[in-house]
């Protein structure tokens, strides 16, 4: 199975749009409702390869290299959730959507969750996939950020695959075709100065401006669901009760078998969790609204 199997048979656009000056790169596929899908810390397009056929199926899936990552533009400046947030309400805005659903994975889920703090009247509802490292530690934070930097800026094979593999709970799941990817989108001269900034929130002092916490996570106000894993590297399922206390109503599902990265591990299922919730959360919506469609 490669990255271009999955697409093969799949009507999609690769493009770049304008976010308020920085050129994001933008995967594309589907024509229902929109749904924006956000990598983690290092990542880019190619982490949902697995996911655009069976997601488009139901939604018009905007699949995006967020600032600094993949192959959109690196603005020489400290990437704080704040600035991810902002580069999303951009994205949002150069497309001209007036809601969206929201998934995202590792920092993309972080990220989702403060866009969706700020920003309510953007958001359908949304999916937390691994945020993770919810309590900050610094085991944690130390070995993500020595692992992409060494990933990066002692770019070869082994290095590549090494940080890869620490995102899944099968090593098998890293395929030739991945490693080359991420390879060429690491060697690039822009990335070889941007990582600095990327690995920024791997630092307590800049990380504690935009902690989990009920402050900013109580003004969330949207049907969430967390999507955790049994074998996530950078946090247990004990440690997603915080987040799911801190965010109104929200829920949480185990998938079993899959570390960091279950939307490559196990993309069916993946699939199904984010189907289920998006579509059934919109019905919700609408009961709650009108008490007489509850039984329709």
């Amino acid at each position: 199975m490669t990255i271009w199997t999955d697409l093969a048979d799949l009507e999609y656009k690769l493009y770049y749009l304008d976010a308020n000056g920085i050129k994001t790169r933008v995967l594309e596929a589907g024509t229902g409702e929109p749904l924006i899908l956000l990598h983690g810390t290092g990542g880019h397009i190619e982490a949902y390869a697995r996911n655009m056929k069976g997601l488009s199926e139901h939604f018009r899936v905007i699949n995006i290299d967020m600032v600094g990552h993949g192959f959109t533009d690196k603005p020489d400046r400290q990437y704080g959730i704040d600035y991810y947030s902002d580069h999303l309400l951009w994205v949002i805005q150069a497309l001209d959507l007036k809601q969206v659903y929201l998934s995202g994975e590792s920092l993309g889920g972080w990220v989702a969750a403060w866009f969706a703090a700020e920003h309510p009247e953007y958001v359908k509802a949304m999916v937390l996939n691994t945020p993770g490292n919810v309590n900050n530690k610094p085991e944690v934070m130390q070995r993500l950020k020595d692992s992409t930097l060494k990933a990066v800026l002692e770019a070869n094979y082994e290095n590549v695959k090494t940080r890869l593999e620490w995102l899944m709970y099968d090593k098998s799941q890293v395929t030739e075709e991945l490693i080359e990817t991420r390879y060429k989108i690491y060697t690039q001269p822009s990335y070889q100065e941007a990582v600095h900034h990327i690995v920024c929130l791997q630092d307590i002092e800049i990380r504690k401006l935009y902690s989990w916490d009920p402050s900013w996570c109580g003004k969330i106000n949207v049907p969430t669901l967390l999507a955790w894993t049994d074998h996530d590297p950078t946090s247990t399922v004990e440690e997603a009760k915080p987040i799911q206390d801190m965010i109104p109503n929200s829920k949480l599902v185990v998938i079993k078998d899959a570390g960091h990265w279950p939307q490559w591990e196990k993309p069916e299922e993946f699939n199904n969790v984010l189907i289920d919730f998006l579509l059934n959360s919109g019905k919700e919506a609408v009961n709650q609204e009108d008490p007489a469609l509850a039984s329709k």
